[in-house]
Formats: structure tokens, sequence, C-alpha cells
């Protein structure tokens, strides 16, 4: 039995597929190239059908109004939350009611933290409320909260250079956007360096390229600007602690810590040398361009013959560099895996922020989307053998 792990919407959902087909021994084929060509290539007429079904048929705007159902009615959905509770019950009965074989819940052990009310203003040069959002797991003020001079800086050189003037001084950091990668370590280290230099409280730039005044787990990217040109003093206030049947996975706690997926990977390492490939789409849902790959190239080659099947939509590609988040776990397990390559122009315009809302979704993008996930994992998870590994 082979499967194949579908991680979709920043990898919440796992999706197994399972095939009775014989799968080469000991990772050896015994198949010429040509011949896995032909079975990718006779699959052409499915893919075609897929395609018609979720762009242009009855399944148009189905995953769309599926998200819409669980952001609408449920909203943030924080790990250990009643939110989230409610989620995974409302996913739960969807899939009984799709009519999915042995539909049950697993127990995840995972952090449990609230979020309770926050503020902060700015008391000089004048009274000016900023948008915050607390950063997840973040410790809590005092019951009166901190009220402190600032130090701003814009990188963490610069904070260890200004180590002397932080003590007793709220840090924020009003770094430069590089890219995500590289400027996200002001979310994850931000406080803790600020720690170490004495500092009593820290807030960060939002990690985005464009702004418009608004929340990302610490303060906007006008705020932090104007903090850096004016003297001032500010108040934090309280901020509380507070052939082909299919298994699929809801994981939860995938933003702090990745717990639900560690625990979904050491639930399955007794089968993970059945599993063919993981996949993701944790930079989201847009306009769909081709596929990110990691894996041998003999798996790369079959990958590129299976994407030519989307000749269709004319998403072709198969680019590199595959990792992500969420399924990095299994990839460096040796499960090659793929991430869906997307137009990621307006995507940092909205991520974790409170304008990430239903309203940035295009439905035909999802359309097609769909279109390529589906397509991918049947034909893979189809194939007489699975994915030759390294």
């Amino acid at each position: 039995m082979k499967f194949l792990i579908f991680a979709f919407f920043g990898g919440v959902h796992l999706l197994s597929l399972c095939s009775g087909k014989a799968i080469c021994k000991n990772g050896i084929s015994k198949r010429t190239f040509e011949e896995i060509k032909e079975e990718i290539a006779s699959c052409g007429d499915v893919a075609k059908a897929i395609i018609n079904l979720a762009v242009y048929g009855k399944a148009q705007n189905r995953s769309y109004e599926r998200l819409a159902l669980l952001v609408d009615t449920v909203g943030p959905r924080l790990s250990g939350s009643k939110n989230l509770e409610k989620a995974i019950q409302i996913m739960y009965q969807n899939l009984q009611q799709d009519g999915l074989e042995k539909v049950h819940l697993e127990p995840v052990r995972i952090p449990h933290w609230e979020r309770g009310e926050e503020s902060a203003v700015m008391l000089e040069p004048r009274i000016h409320k900023i948008a915050i959002l607390g950063l997840g797991s973040s410790i809590g003020t005092p019951p009166e909260g901190i009220t402190a001079e600032v130090l701003v800086v814009t990188s963490f050189d610069e904070l260890q250079r200004r180590a002397s003037e932080a003590r007793g001084k709220i840090v924020v950091y009003n770094q430069p956007y590089i890219n995500y990668s590289r400027t996200v370590q002001y979310r994850t280290q931000g406080a803790v360096e600020a720690a170490k230099v004495g500092a009593l409280a820290s807030l960060i730039r939002s990690v985005a390229s464009f702004s418009i005044y608004r929340l990302y787990w610490s303060v906007d990217i006008w705020t932090a600007g104007m903090l850096g040109r004016v003297p001032w003093m500010m108040a934090v206030e309280p901020l509380y602690h507070g052939k082909h049947s299919h298994l699929l996975k809801i994981l939860g706690c995938v933003q702090r810590g990745l717990c639900g997926w560690c625990s979904g990977l050491q639930k399955n390492k007794v089968n993970i040398s059945n599993y063919s490939l993981v996949m993701e789409s944790d930079a989201g849902t847009f306009l769909p361009t081709g596929l990110q790959f990691t894996g041998s190239e003999k798996a790369r080659a079959i990958m590129e013959e299976v994407m030519s099947l989307l000749q269709p939509l004319n998403i072709t590609q198969v680019l590199s560099h595959g990792e992500g988040t969420d399924i990095n776990f299994w990839i460096q397990a040796g499960v090659p895996g793929a991430s869906l390559l997307d137009d990621l122009y307006k995507y940092f315009f909205f991520h974790h922020s409170h304008g990430d809302t239903m309203t940035v979704m295009d439905p035909k993008q999802m359309n097609v989307a769909a279109a390529v996930w589906a397509v991918v994992s049947y034909v893979v998870a189809d194939m007489e053998e699975m994915l030759p590994r390294s």
C-alpha cells in the first residue's frame, strides 16, 4: 500500500491517497523511464476530466465555498481554543457527509495560550493609539501594563551595539523587509534578544512587503517608521495569557511549534517508507504557475511528466526547493516533497493580518489550484510504483 500526503491552506490538512498497486522492492524499479512516461501519458484523459470538473464543472468554487464556511463560521483557530475545536468538528462532519471511509479523530498534545485584551499608546510627543497584535505565546504584562521610553533599532546588530541604551526600555524593531524567510527572525527571536540586553518589552514592525496601518502580531510599518523619527514614551496595557481510498488527517498547532505535524509524523513513522509524496500550499492558493519539488533526479523527471498533463492550464513548471515548514519533517525523513508555486505579489500584504479575509481569495484562482493538486495527487497515487527516493 502506498500513500500520498497532501497539505493545503497553511499545512493544516494532511491527505493520504492509498492504492493497492505494487511497490518496487528496495526502491529499485524494474521499469524503464519510457514505460513510466507512457503510464503517465495514459492518464491524459483523466487529467482533462479533473481539470474540467474543478475549473469549469460542478466542482468549481467548491474549495472556495468550503474555506468560506470554515473562515466565516469559526474565525481564528489558535491551538487549544474553542474555535479550533469547532473547526475540527465542522471538518469531521463534512468528511463524513462527503462519504470518506473511516473518518475519525486522533488526540494530539498541543500548547494552550489565550489572547486577552491588548493595546499600546504613544504618550510623547503626542497621544497616538498604535495598531498592535500580540504574538502567540507572548508573556503577559503586569496588570498595570508597562510604561517606558523606547529604543528603535533596525537590526539585531544595532541592538547589540546599543545594548547599554536598551536596559529598562521598550525595544522596537524597525527592520527593513528583505524577504519573509530572513525578516521573520525578528518575530521569532525579537523578544529573546531584547530580554538579553535588559529591555522591558519588545515590538516588531510588520513582517510584510506592504501594509496600510494593519496588524501583524506587531506594530504596523508606518508606526515603526514614525517611532524611529521622534523621541517618545509608550504605555503597553495588559496582555493576558492566557481503486483509491482516502485518509484525511487534520493536524492542529501548525503555527505554534508544529506539534501537530510532529505528532502526525511520530504516529506514522512505521509507515513512512510507504509514503510516495508530501505536498503543501503554505504560500497561499493564488494563481499557480507550477510546483517546487525536492527529491531524487529520477523522481523529478517523473514529476515533470506528471505536470505536463496540466498543459491545458499552462501550468507545467517543476522548480527546485519543494521544502516547506509544514512538510519539512517528512522530507527530512526521505519522502519526496512538493509545494505549490503561485503568484505571491499580494501574499504578504495580508499574511497573518486582520485583512486576511475571504475577500482576498479569488475563487477562479482557487479552482485552478485545486485542479493542479487533484491531477498531481491522482496520477502519483495511481502509478504502479512509488516515486524513487535518493
